[in-house]
């Protein structure tokens, strides 16, 4: 873990351009989600996303930001003294870049998770980091865009997440756990989409279907409403 003076650098050699992400708000915050819920983290939002889901609530991560180097990254990292760190978007993926910061992030002594959408390929991600991949439903309106080829990737250490409109979606989620064998492979997460489906409804249908499955809420959502950053 990273004493709170450290300062991770990472010189490029002389000549070469260093590598740049566009990132569109690093912020702190309390993890509103997954296995490290409630835990005060570090958020890197990059730029960019090749899904248009009915529910997304990052809009705003579509476009915009500013390219920032690893080194530049690490530094307002480093600023907040926190333990954990969470890469997201947006897509992160989407950017060739993502791969190289989440490895540095490693290196420096953080606790990494990526929270991505499943859309794009998670091969060749440091092992060090936790995987959280949405698997789309239909009423998400991206279903078509799940790579499958993904969950044979994925290890005990990762989670699967989906994020349920209504009755239907939660139907065909529970087919997918069982038809891709989900729960043997990692932790599978459900949760509501907010201010759609109301939470005890799910968990009303999780416990009469007995789905070895975590019913989660989004804890910053319950906390703060729909506020970006957050």
């Amino acid at each position: 873990m990273l004493e709170l003076d450290d300062k991770p650098e990472i010189a490029a050699p002389s000549g070469v351009k260093p590598m740049t992400l566009q990132i569109n708000e690093i912020f702190y915050s309390l993890q509103g989600e997954s296995r490290t819920v409630g835990w005060p983290t570090v958020f890197v939002r990059l730029t960019g996303c090749p899904l248009r889901c009915s529910y997304c609530d990052t809009r705003y991560a579509y476009s915009g930001g500013e390219s920032l180097s690893l080194d530049m990254i690490l530094k307002q990292v480093a600023g907040y003294h926190a333990g954990y760190v969470t890469v997201t978007g947006g897509e992160p993926l989407a950017q060739p870049g993502c791969r190289a910061l989440l490895a540095q992030l490693c290196n420096a002594g953080y606790e990494v998770s990526l929270e991505t959408s499943g859309a794009l390929t998670i091969a060749d991600i440091d092992p060090r980091v936790s995987i959280v991949m949405d698997i789309k439903t239909p009423a998400s309106a991206e279903a078509a865009k799940n790579y499958w080829q993904n969950i044979a990737l994925l290890r005990p250490a990762d989670q699967i997440k989906f994020v349920i409109c209504d009755e239907q979606d939660y139907e065909w989620a529970k087919q997918m756990l069982v038809e891709h064998d989900l729960a043997d492979r990692c932790e599978v997460l459900m949760s509501p989409v907010f201010g759609r489906l109301d939470g005890a409804r799910l968990a009303g249908w999780v416990l009469a279907d007995r789905l070895p499955v975590r019913m989660q809420l989004q804890l910053h959502k319950i906390l703060w409403g729909d506020q970006p950053g957050r």
